[in-house]
């Protein structure tokens, strides 16, 4: 019974942290009117948060194996909560961004100590089960963040995506003060030079890829912040491999089941992230959902995911985790690609089909990673494991987002030129830069504006079909690695699954 309550409680806490990422997605156009918020900062609004989780979680982990996981588990929950609670003072779409910052760090906390909590909580026999339940949880998080946000949205403020995880979130570190506590034995110290090398490589990679789509991918800005990124990024595994205690022994990934999970792992995130940033906008901007419409709309997703994830495992053991993540990852880019085949006029069944196909990729792809990555490693390491799945899960999230809006908005920017010389010229450069403002344009305009409107959705269709081509192909390249790796089917200290 208790072990239940542990696994509830963390599922909880993991499906709060990745829920955080779409209840803003949802809330992107309303939160873009009401702030005046750009393209470029409506990116920002969404990716300060996964951008800091991403930098932030392996540190995280290792404070957690140090420290012990349950407190800094209780401590990011407590800044989680607080740091949801800014906009409720603070007006402003700089703030929001600041504010999302900060959660990004409440949520690092959590990210690892959840997993690793529940891996030492069980021994191995029962412990694949409750590692599915945590994927399989883990990836609907984002779907449970688009249906709550549009069923608050649908009777309140915006400021209410932010208060209501904030209630959560205290109401689970009143929860996780019950539940049981591990830290590594040996306490390691902390590497300090890691850790500003891993979060400065992420932040510097990321920030070149959001940047393209003001400047283009030839820009000397983009090109520039994207070499220096792979330099830090090398300059950290050179790093790490002089440390005696380093943040992350980066050798764990000469274990090709270690490797192949992680390298899993990021592109369903990539994947999923990616396509929810372009369909939460599609849904109300192009296709006219209400918010709380937006959310229901995309459950066809869980339909497949929650079966598959609890067969997944099992399959694996069957036929290997280099055959059922490929095949899984296949249906990812179908997925993929019948999704960037929507416009104005797509039908709700085309939508749903699109949507499960994708879901379906996930649930098959997901639990055998997690479960690749933790079995690949002596207990010891759990927090390490754990924090390395998580870390992966944020970088493809930063990733699919950062790649989805630079892709869709260049797409769409360039598809709007004609359709907005007429106006005046601030009117013109708003319409330009974002579907959100281009739509109350054309509403003004009155029958005018129909015109602007019919083009700007169409433009942001267009930018959608180029944002998940780019998507698919990452997915794909991923695919044919994994298929040219040579894997064993099992663990021989596994449990069998």
């Amino acid at each position: 019974m208790r072990t239940a309550w542990t696994v509830g409680v963390m599922c909880t806490c993991v499906g709060l942290v990745l829920a955080m990422v779409t209840t803003v997605n949802t809330a992107l156009p309303v939160l873009a009117e009401a702030l005046g918020a750009g393209q470029a900062q409506q990116t920002w609004i969404v990716d300060a948060y996964t951008l800091v989780l991403a930098a932030l979680v392996l540190p995280a982990g290792a404070l957690g194996d140090r420290y012990g996981r349950r407190g800094v588990l209780i401590i990011g929950l407590v800044v989680f909560a607080l740091s949801c609670a800014v906009p409720l003072v603070v007006d402003s779409a700089g703030w929001l961004i600041v504010s999302r910052a900060v959660t990004g760090l409440g949520a690092a906390l959590i990210m690892p100590a959840t997993l690793s909590i529940i891996t030492a909580s069980f021994p191995p026999g029962r412990r694949s089960r409750a590692i599915g339940v945590w994927a399989a949880i883990a990836g609907l998080g984002g779907l449970l963040g688009l249906a709550l946000a549009g069923l608050e949205l649908q009777r309140y403020s915006w400021h209410a995506v932010f208060v209501a995880p904030a209630v959560l979130a205290v109401v689970l570190a009143v929860c996780a003060a019950t539940v049981p506590t591990s830290r590594d034995r040996q306490a390691r110290p902390l590497d300090p030079l890691g850790t500003a090398l891993s979060a400065l490589s992420l932040g510097v990679l990321v920030f070149g890829i959001l940047e393209s789509a003001e400047h283009g991918w030839d820009s000397l800005e983009v090109i520039g912040s994207l070499v220096a990124g792979v330099l830090l990024a090398a300059l950290f595994v050179r790093v790490e491999l002089r440390r005696r205690y380093p943040l992350l022994d980066v050798r764990l990934f000469a274990d090709r089941m270690f490797a192949a999970g992680s390298l899993s792992v990021t592109l369903q995130f990539t994947a999923a992230f990616g396509a929810l940033y372009g369909l939460a906008q599609y849904l109300q901007l192009v296709q006219g959902y209400s918010p709380l419409k937006s959310g229901l709309a995309l459950w066809p997703i869980a339909v497949t995911t929650l079966p598959l994830a609890l067969v997944s495992a099992w399959l694996s053991e069957r036929f290997g985790m280099r055959v059922v993540s490929c095949v899984g990852l296949l249906i990812i880019v179908t997925g993929m690609v019948l999704i960037g085949r929507f416009d104005p006029g797509t039908s709700y069944s085309t939508l749903a089909v699109a949507v499960a196909v994708l879901g379906g990729g996930l649930g098959l792809t997901a639990p055998p990673a997690t479960a690749a990555i933790i079995d690949s490693v002596p207990e010891d390491k759990y927090g390490v494991a754990s924090a390395v799945n998580d870390a992966t899960r944020e970088v493809g999230a930063a990733l699919g987002i950062a790649l989805a809006g630079s892709v869709l908005t260049a797409g769409y920017t360039h598809r709007m030129t004609g359709a907005t010389a007429s106006l005046p010229p601030l009117a013109r450069a708003a319409a330009d830069n974002s579907i959100a403002a281009a739509l109350p344009i054309a509403q003004r305009l009155g029958a005018a504006g129909r015109g602007l409107a019919t083009a700007a959705q169409s433009a942001f269709s267009h930018g959608m079909w180029l944002s998940c081509l780019v998507l698919a192909a990452i997915v794909f390249a991923g695919m044919l690695t994994l298929l040219c790796l040579r894997l064993p089917r099992a663990r021989r200290d596994s449990a069998p699954r």
